[in-house]
């Protein structure tokens, strides 16, 4: 496969799962120096307990899920906080999906993972039709040539 029209099919998913994004998809999962970056979508309402024990509810647009050595923090836009914050799974108290009304509070890292890797299969089942669709059309385009 030609590596542009890969390239292609990547930004083509990407415009169709968030439309301001002009770039190459952040959806990507990759290696950073010790750290697994795992993409992650959503809208969360999470109770997370600081490093001193104090609780406070935060309103978070995940981006990733960082797997690293001893620890897996939850990345996102804090809205209360107006910046990019990572926030240690193992302190999130609870977590809910404003989305479905999902509330979780045993095993809340398990079911970031288990949403993790859904969403990679969504993303690679439509980069699969979009490539489909891609091939349907090129060999109309060259014989009207």
């Amino acid at each position: 496969m030609d590596s542009n029209a890969f390239f292609q099919i990547l930004k083509d998913a990407a415009t169709l799962a968030e439309p301001s994004s002009a770039a190459l998809p952040a959806f990507v999962e990759r290696q950073e120096g010790a750290w697994r970056v795992l993409p992650l979508e959503g809208v969360f309402e999470i109770v997370y307990e600081d490093s001193r024990g104090l609780w406070s509810t935060r309103r978070l647009d995940a981006r990733e899920l960082k797997l690293g050595p001893g620890r897996t923090l939850l990345g996102g836009i804090d809205r209360e906080r107006g910046g990019y914050r990572g926030f240690r799974a193992d302190r999130v108290r609870r977590l809910t999906d404003p989305a479905n009304g999902q509330r979780i509070e045993t095993g809340i890292l398990d079911w970031l993972l288990a949403r993790a890797e859904a969403q990679r299969r969504e993303r690679a089942a439509l980069v699969r039709r979009l490539s489909r669709e891609q091939r349907r059309v090129r060999p109309r385009a060259a014989a009207a040539a």
